[in-house]
Formats: structure tokens, C-alpha cells, sequence
């Protein structure tokens, strides 16, 4: 029978939980790397016993841990995370070195963003990791301040995909409450070229080459606390998701707003219909069910907990517009948790399973798509990540 490996990432550790098929008994193993934040933990799609993990603090800076035993045990590749783009110095360790000018072709010192004035750029972490889909060797690391790399030899060393931060809307984005973080890296199934990323507070991009340029993908998005409400940057991305079967429909959760695009993100349209806020940070798309979309509405961006203080995941089988509260199991009273951007994912068994982590510690499964739902563990440290591997 088939399993299950839940990867969680935590403010104090990484936590790996194990299930057969039938997900209803747990092995939890953890913590891992215990006492760091692990921001964002995620396997590889092709190797199920390559992880990759988030680990930062305020004191050591950032390194990435990689796993090559399922989580077992855990190593730094190059003893942290250094990256060289080409023609420049290997930066020290856990230190980013940035790449060149978009208009002289120079090479820019270490943290810096060009902007025509290179005014100073602080890296701070990597909000989240992108196994390729293909080569368990190369993974994409999102970045606060917003940029994008790239390793090829399992996070040795990161080459920036410098043409995002080169593109020249890159002096008008601005961090979100958060932070200016790159948050989401979608890879295209059907198209190696194409990969969709989501900025904090600067809204979606798309590359169709690989990321040597990028274009913003941001037309029918609006949002009322920017000077322009259709800006073509500014709008403040929580969360983009895709079905690998269908990757032109992107579904998004938004600063207010569930929006959904039929062209690849060519045009956006509202799709929150029912919701009892439309507020939220994660969204997630059935396995099986490419119009089965999920979402955590939270009360508002100062009242990060769900409204009523009831935990409720809603569930559209209609890819938007017609929601239904899945409440059966979740806590319905004096629930004042949240759910983060990362903290929810879904497995690839049949039934679906769907993931939901809180900043409360609690992580809940629900193997019946959403009907029911049990949790797992109950007091780990605040959850920041949730991602699944279905095992052979």
C-alpha cells in the first residue's frame, strides 16, 4: 500500500510524519535541526528520499540542510549557502553574491540591488524551496528581499535568475507586511520554460524561458491601497497554485480576493463568491480534481484568525464562486489560530488528502478530501510549512 511523508517546518525544528495509505495511524520523527526555524521543508518529485529545508535565525544567518535519507539525517551542502553567480567571487558562507547590472553588464557587490541608483539590498531568508520536477539536483530558492535562484548540484552553489530583479518594475515593488518575499515558485509540467513566481507585495510573474526574462502577470487584479488600483505591479500576492494537469488555470489567494485565470495569467478574474472573507494565505487544488480548489479564510490582514473563531477549511468543487465550510473534526469554538502561506498541501492518493498546518502547533489531515478531518500532532512549535510526498 502505498504512503505518506508530511514534511512540516516549524519555528523550532523540522518534523516528519509518516502514514501508510490508509493515514489514520502516525509515526512523527522530530525534531530535526531542532531549536532553528525551518521555513520551508519540501521534497523532490523524482527522488522521494531528497528533501530540502529552510533553516534561519537572526544570529547565524541563513543555510540550507539537505537530506538525502528521507529526513533522516542532514548535511550542508558547502557548509551553507554560497552562491557565485558567473565572473564573480564565491561570496563567505550563508552570504548571497548578486549578479550583474541589467544596463552595464558590471558585476554588483555583494548585497546590492541595481536599481539605477544601487540603493542597499539586505538578504534576510529563503521563504521557499522548488524541487525540480525532473533532476532531484536542482531546486529554486525564493528570497526576502525579492529574488530568485537556482542551484543545479543539490545547493553546493545557487546561480541568480537575475533577468526578475533586472526587469524594470523592480524599483516600484514594495514589501507587504511580511516582507518583500518571493513566496511561491509554480514549475509548468507540460512547458520546462515556463515558471510562474508570486511577490510580496508586487503580484505574479511568468517566464517562458527558463528565467532569462520575465514579464508581470498581474491584468484584472485590483487592489485599493495603492495609488493605482490596476497597477501592473504592487498587488499583494499571498499564494498562487496550479493542477499539473491543467497548468494554464492558476488559482489565487490574494490580500482580499480568490482569483482564478483560464490564459496562464494572461487575465484574472474573482472567483470568492460565497467565502465569509475572502482574506487568506493559503490555496491549494484537489489531485485528482483540477476545479476541487481549498482555502482558510482568515477575518481580516490585522486579525490574523479565522473568523468566529472557528477553524474552517472551504472547499470549491466548481473552481471557484460556490463554496462549502468543512468543519467536521476542526476545532468550531475559541479557535484563534492561523494558517500560513505554506501550511497546507495535499497528497496524491485516492482519496485526496489535505494537509493543514496552524500557527498553534496543530496539524490536521483530513483522507477523505476534506469530509473529515483528525490531527496528527496537536503541540509541535508554530507550523510555517506543510508539504507532502506520496511514497511507493
Amino acid at each position: 500500500m502505498s504512503g505518506v511523508r508530511v514534511l512540516v517546518g516549524t519555528r523550532k525544528g523540522a518534523f516528519v510524519l509518516t502514514a501508510d495509505g490508509k493515514r489514520d495511524r502516525w509515526d512523527v520523527s522530530g525534531p530535526h535541526l531542532g531549536g532553528w526555524e525551518i521555513y520551508h521543508l519540501k521534497g523532490s518529485p523524482v527522488d522521494p528520499n531528497r528533501l530540502y529545508a529552510s533553516q534561519c535565525s537572526g544570529w547565524f544567518g541563513q543555510i540550507i540542510q539537505r537530506s538525502s535519507d528521507g529526513g533522516k539525517t542532514w548535511e550542508a551542502p558547502g557548509g551553507g549557502m554560497t552562491i557565485a553567480p558567473t565572473g564573480m567571487p564565491v561570496g563567505e558562507s550563508n552570504k548571497f553574491v548578486y549578479d550583474t547590472s541589467p544596463e552595464t553588464g558590471k558585476p554588483l557587490t555583494t548585497h546590492q540591488w541595481y536599481d539605477g541608483t544601487q540603493h542597499p539590498w539586505e538578504f534576510k531568508r529563503v521563504w521557499h524551496l522548488e524541487p525540480s520536477l525532473t533532476d532531484p539536483e536542482t531546486v529554486y530558492a525564493g528570497v526576502e528581499d525579492a529574488a530568485l535562484f537556482r542551484s543545479t548540484n543539490g545547493g553546493q552553489t545557487w546561480q541568480e535568475l537575475a533577468g526578475l530583479r533586472g526587469h524594470g518594475s523592480g524599483p516600484r515593488w514594495q514589501p507587504g507586511a511580511g516582507g518583500m518575499c518571493l513566496h511561491t515558485i509554480l514549475l509548468d509540467p507540460s512547458d520546462p520554460g515556463r515558471i510562474f513566481i508570486a511577490i510580496s507585495a508586487a503580484g505574479a510573474f511568468r517566464t517562458d524561458d527558463a528565467g532569462t526574462t520575465w514579464r508581470p502577470i498581474n491584468r484584472g487584479l485590483k487592489s485599493q491601497y495603492i495609488p493605482d488600483p490596476n497597477a501592473e505591479v504592487g498587488h499583494c500576492v499571498h499564494r498562487i497554485a496550479m493542477h499539473r494537469s491543467r497548468p494554464g488555470v492558476l488559482f489565487m489567494q490574494k490580500h482580499w480576493d480568490v482569483m482564478r485565470s483560464d490564459d496562464a495569467g494572461e487575465s484574472w478574474h474573482e472567483v470568492s463568491g460565497n467565502l465569509p472573507t475572502d482574506f487568506g494565505f493559503p490555496i491549494d487544488v484537489h489531485a485528482h480534481e483540477p476545479d476541487t480548489i481549498y482555502v482558510v479564510p482568515i477575518k481580516s490582514d490585522s486579525e490574523h484568525y479565522p473568523p468566529d473563531g472557528k477553524l474552517r477549511v472551504y472547499r470549491s468543487r466548481t473552481g471557484g464562486n460556490e463554496w462549502e465550510a468543512l468543519t467536521k473534526g476542526l476545532p468550531q469554538r475559541d479557535c484563534y489560530v492561523n494558517v500560513l502561506r505554506d501550511a497546507m498541501a495535499v497528497d496524491a492518493l485516492d482519496p485526496c488528502g489535505v494537509y493543514v498546518g496552524t500557527t498553534g502547533g496543530q496539524v490536521y489531515v483530513s483522507a477523505d478530501a476534506g469530509d473529515r478531518w483528525a490531527p496528527i500532532v496537536r503541540d509541535l512549535p508554530a507550523v510555517l510549512s506543510v508539504e507532502v510526498q506520496t511514497l511507493p
